[in-house]
């Protein structure tokens, strides 16, 4: 929740929205481990599948990019650069989505989480709390890295996943009010958890709680008026919501 919304003004808390990066996992094991993967295997992906799983990301980069007669390879390079600039763009993360559920299942990837994120997530579920994800990486990634989360599947906590495509952007107000509509909580009584202040800006503006969480070598820092916290342990939505 912001501090201009004391705890013991807050609505009760029935559902709890985590973003990934920054928040239950490190940014480096998403950017190092999901984006290596898809770099290394992206040409390859769109060479085998270019009418097939591909066919569609090609077109929207070619429309993305303004060059609609970009082969294979310059498509390979538009992706990459992409990637490398950590661009939200549809296409890519497609294609990062599809690429990389191979790497989870044939045990190659795995979901990565700060030690207090789990046992926290849990908790809230056993509790009563509905909990979903919202991250800019596709829904497809989102899952298979709570199936394929190190230490033990968190999938079946989640009731359901957003992203940049069936959500919209994250730094805009109308993102969450889609959110909140699909899940169907007042948005008073969602509790947003996120390491980026824009993005809780964009919550609070559409009613949510939020809290921002600021860890130890991750890239955002905290800004006012949002209260921070260093772990999940530090959070109770449990007690809010009795």
């Amino acid at each position: 929740m912001s501090e201009r919304q004391s705890e013991s003004e807050a609505l009760p808390v029935r559902a709890v929205v985590v973003d990934i990066e920054g928040t239950t996992s490190p940014t480096s094991s998403v950017r190092e481990d999901l984006y290596g993967y898809t770099r290394r295997r992206l040409p390859q992906w769109l060479a085998d599948e270019p009418e097939g799983a591909a066919k569609t990301v090609i077109e929207q980069t070619r429309e993305l990019a303004g060059r609609p007669a970009a082969d294979l390879a310059e498509i390979a390079e538009i992706l990459r650069g992409w990637l490398d600039s950590d661009v939200k763009a549809a296409p890519l993360k497609t294609a990062q989505g599809v690429i990389c559920a191979q790497g989870f299942r044939e045990g190659a990837l795995f979901g990565e989480f700060f030690p207090d994120a789990p046992p926290a997530l849990r908790a809230w579920h056993a509790a009563g709390l509905t909990l979903w994800v919202y991250s800019s990486g596709s829904v497809r990634n989102q899952q298979d890295w709570f199936a394929h989360a190190r230490g033990g599947e968190l999938a079946s906590l989640i009731g359901g996943w957003f992203d940049l495509v069936n959500a919209g952007p994250k730094r805009e107000e109308q993102s969450y009010r889609r959110i909140a509509a699909e899940i169907g909580v007042p948005a008073g009584e969602i509790l947003f958890l996120s390491d980026h202040p824009d993005e809780l800006d964009a919550a609070v503006a559409a009613g949510w709680q939020a809290v921002g969480v600021t860890r130890a070598g991750e890239p955002n820092s905290p800004r006012p008026p949002h209260r921070w916290i260093g772990s999940f342990a530090e959070l109770d939505p449990v007690a809010a919501a009795r």
